[in-house]
């Protein structure tokens, strides 16, 4: 899963879950909308991205893909 893969992309892929996102690229006119990434994590909840990010050092962003709604974690690094 190591590929980078547009937010469109991810959306499609993994619909209405949560991802681990890590090398994250934001769009220039808006710097909370993803541009790109890669999916590190899948098939985790929540809590459990929340808990990876801890691991990680705040690493990974944590994103659920529903179009329809934006959720995100807050993320160090």
């Amino acid at each position: 899963m190591n590929e980078r893969m547009t937010w469109a992309q991810i959306q499609e892929k993994f619909p209405r879950q949560w991802v681990g996102l890590t090398d994250v690229e934001y769009e220039e006119s808006n710097s909370s909308t993803i541009r790109s990434a890669v999916v590190a994590i899948t098939d985790k909840s929540k809590s459990e991205l929340t808990l990876e990010q801890i691991k990680s050092n705040g690493l990974i962003i944590a994103r659920y893909t529903d179009p329809n709604r934006l959720f995100q974690l807050g993320a160090l690094g």
